[in-house]
């Protein structure tokens, strides 16, 4: 009935969890197939998977994200592809709503669900005014129209991968399947937010550390202003110092250590405006 992606590297711990969550889905043993890409891993994500019973799949040398939806896309035999990032859990009923969601939706082409921060570990507190430090989303509480949903948990009908074409190998880093899903918008194309289907993104151990998450939110900051400027939108410069000095300020006005986060990320922006790799 669904096939479900899992592309990744070198993050065997993470891999593990997402992996098991995904075993005690409530679809059915037969209905659903798992498909994990290995992007040149060095530890021992292709145990992980095998112990799991996934199909896997390798890149030697690493090829990027994309290149592991797409692999993952060709390999899956369903006409419903789901893709998840290698860091999620997934409640029991998360596969069960996308596929219902499928059904009552037959003109959606692109689905996706609530992404819930998780940080397990040492995290730095918040005052409760900024973004959690990791990609989410939520759009409330009932099923509606989106112009967009994230790759940590999205599902293609193959029909849609097949009419718009394949995910840009291309883009690494920032806006890699936001760019996919633009051009299935702009060809007529619909995505709905499920809001039954959420699952959690995690951060755990060391990596749930400030400065963990200081240096991942400045590597998406220079990426995503990347991202920005391949698609005509990038702000000036004078407009990305104001948001940079509106993180110090957050951070000082409410001894905020989050608030360093933002500003990790508003620097990768601000460097990637100065100086574009």
């Amino acid at each position: 009935m669904v096939s479900v992606v899992v592309p990744t590297r070198n993050r065997a711990a993470y891999l593990e969890v997402a992996l098991s969550s995904l075993a005690a889905q409530d679809l059915g043993a037969d209905a659903a197939e798992l498909i994990v890409v290995d992007d040149g891993s060095t530890d021992a994500t292709g145990a992980v998977a095998g112990r799991a019973g996934a199909r896997l799949l390798r890149h030697d040398p690493p090829r990027g994200l994309n290149a592991g939806r797409n692999a993952g896309a060709s390999a899956a035999t369903t006409g419903l592809i789901a893709f998840v990032d290698d860091d999620v859990r997934a409640p029991a009923g998360w596969l069960r709503a996308l596929v219902d969601g499928a059904a009552r939706h037959p003109g959606a082409e692109a689905f996706g669900g609530p992404i819930r921060a998780r940080l397990e570990g040492p995290a730095p507190r918040g005052c409760g005014r900024e973004l959690p430090p990791i990609t989410t989303l939520d759009l409330g509480a009932e099923d509606i129209r989106a112009d967009r949903v994230w790759g940590a948990n999205m599902m293609v009908r193959r029909e849609a991968l097949e009419r718009i074409g394949a995910f840009d190998e291309a883009i690494v880093g920032g806006g890699d399947e936001e760019e996919w899903l633009e051009r299935l918008r702009a060809a007529g194309g619909t995505i709905m937010y499920l809001a039954a289907a959420g699952l959690e993104h995690r951060r755990a151990g060391d990596d749930a550390r400030l400065r963990s998450l200081m240096h991942s939110a400045y590597g998406r900051g220079r990426n995503v202003r990347r991202h920005d400027r391949r698609r005509g939108r990038a702000p000036g410069l004078g407009e990305e110092l104001r948001v940079l000095a509106g993180c110090g300020w957050h951070t000082v006005r409410r001894a905020c250590p989050q608030g360093l986060i933002m500003g990790a990320h508003s620097a990768g922006r601000v460097l990637e405006a100065v100086r574009p790799r």
